[in-house]
């Protein structure tokens, strides 16, 4: 296998440097054997060596006439630019999409924001919890009487946020493969979480569904779609929706008779989540994962980061590649023939962009 493996070897792709979404959007492309040279502010350095890898790096003052005629011959020479600033940043700059676009009508031009390119807040600064917080997301995470958990970041920067902009660069590509003509990704945090919600717009008259916390199945308020604490304090989570599934779980983990009936009654919920929470106590983790792990009682244990890594499952699938003496997660997604790597970063982005050829 060659070091730039992947389907998207040949992929010529400019990242100006960020925080949150952006660099994701970048690990994934490098991931599958794309050639991203990351832009950086003079000293900036590696602030996450995991999700900034694969990178071939240049310290540029964008301010500079030297650095903006690099920007300008990387993007003559680019298939994807990635941008992660306010809007009107990088025309300020000379930057922009109709000055880059004129100059490289095949190029994606990808802007990775949370309020997106416009709109009343397009301008204000912000973070997940609150791109997120006007999507009726974060309304739906937490306990009933309690306020709001923040799902890490999850759901906002990565979730609605890289994955639809790397999505969209793909749609983008594939649709200049046609055309011949490239065009611009306005990818905002609070669009691709919106659209993470279309499940729940469309369940809106099921009430055992609801997005109100404390009283959807899917939001932990069912007893058979929850964690449960352990006698060591460790936890389990189980999630036996389908009738089949719960009826195993409840043979296996010598639950109380009376839970077979009427699962899907929200009336039984509470009842039958303290029985449930009683039984789980009575056992450490480990002995509940040596009973249930691999049945179909929709079982597994909730595991910490290193945990995860130790899992059987997760070795066996090669999750987490050692690399350069640290531990990373593996590309995903997979493929049959042209797999991804994980690769180191160089400092050589400027010896990339000169040896690119325009298309």
């Amino acid at each position: 296998m060659s070091e730039k493996s992947g389907p998207l070897a040949g992929l010529k792709v400019i990242e100006f440097s960020g925080i949150g979404p952006g660099p994701h959007v970048a690990m994934l492309l490098a991931d599958l054997g794309a050639d991203v040279v990351r832009i950086d502010r003079p000293g900036s350095g590696v602030s996450n060596p995991v999700v900034e890898r694969a990178r071939h790096r240049a310290e540029v003052d964008l301010k500079s006439d030297e650095g903006k005629a690099f920007c300008l011959d990387a993007a003559v020479k680019a298939d994807v630019l990635i941008e992660g600033f306010r809007p009107g940043v990088m025309e300020r700059l000379g930057l922009g999409p109709d000055e880059l676009l004129a100059l490289n009508p095949r190029l994606v031009y990808a802007r990775m924001t949370g309020w997106g390119q416009d709109g009343p807040l397009a301008h204000a600064a912000g973070h997940d919890i609150n791109y997120i917080a006007i999507t009726g997301a974060l309304a739906a995470v937490g306990k009933a009487g309690e306020t709001a958990t923040p799902p890490q970041n999850l759901v906002g920067d990565f979730g609605g946020g890289s994955m639809y902009c790397a999505f969209g660069i793909m749609a983008a590509l594939y649709e200049r493969s046609q055309s011949g003509t490239g065009q611009v990704v306005d990818a905002a945090i609070v669009d691709g979480a919106t659209s993470l919600m279309s499940f729940f717009f469309g369940v809106r008259d099921k009430p055992f569904l609801s997005t109100e916390r404390g009283k959807g199945m899917l939001g932990g308020a069912a007893h058979f779609y929850r964690c449960f604490e352990c006698a060591d304090g460790k936890e389990v989570s189980v999630g036996a929706i389908e009738p089949q599934f719960y009826a195993e779980l409840l043979a296996k983990s010598g639950a109380p008779a009376e839970l077979a009936q009427a699962q899907m009654n929200p009336a039984n919920w509470d009842e039958y989540a303290e029985q449930l929470a009683a039984l789980f106590k009575t056992r450490p983790q480990a002995e509940w994962v040596e009973l249930l792990e691999g049945s179909d009682a929709c079982f597994a244990p909730v595991l910490t980061l290193d945990e995860a890594r130790e899992h059987p499952h997760m070795k066996a699938r090669g999750a987490y590649v050692e690399h350069d003496g640290a531990w990373h997660t593996a590309p995903a997604p997979r493929f049959s023939r042209t797999p991804g790597s994980v690769r180191s970063s160089r400092n050589d982005g400027a010896e990339i962009v000169a040896g690119w050829s325009k298309d």
